[in-house]
């Protein structure tokens, strides 16, 4: 799985991000992903998310993070434009590889790490997975949703060695 990053906070090290993908990779093997899937995260701080999350969400607060699920199914070609022989499924094909993006406030990964009482990294692991599950259809609204994802979250962290 390909993982772009993006830094604006300039305080998640190159260490870290490579762990984190890393960290994907594990959980991309127990959802059984292709190794062909792409997403991307961008690390931010309070503000920048509070921002994101006014706009996607609505709800006008910082947050730790927003996953933003990319669902093909949902883009349509207008049938009446002519593409000159262009083929659309080829290009959906290629769309059809990235699975979404993730925005982690690394402000909220500290506030939360000492919060909880663990560290920065497991933190920081934390998000990466619970938001990469939201990406992958996963979602905690019920109590049963909130089991299944909560209990795979967990298994992922511990598998790698991030636990509690």
């Amino acid at each position: 799985m390909y993982v772009e990053m993006h830094d604006e906070t300039g305080q998640v090290s190159k260490d870290m991000q490579e762990d984190i993908v890393k960290l994907l990779g594990t959980a991309a093997q127990k959802l059984n992903l292709s190794s062909e899937k792409e997403m991307m995260i961008t690390f931010v701080d309070n503000e920048k998310i509070q921002e994101i999350n006014l706009y996607y969400r609505d709800k006008d607060a910082p947050t730790d993070v927003v996953s933003l699920e990319y669902k093909p199914e949902e883009i349509s070609f207008d049938e009446d434009i002519d593409f000159e022989g262009f083929d659309a499924s080829e290009l959906m094909n290629e769309f059809d590889s990235y699975i979404g993006e993730l925005y982690i406030s690394v402000d909220k990964a500290h506030e939360q790490a000492e919060e909880y009482g663990h560290s920065f990294e497991r933190e920081m692991g934390f998000l990466a997975v619970h938001g990469f599950l939201h990406i992958n259809g996963y979602d905690h609204y019920t109590p049963e949703e909130e089991k299944e994802m909560f209990g795979l979250q967990e298994e992922i962290l511990t598998a790698y060695g991030l636990k509690r």
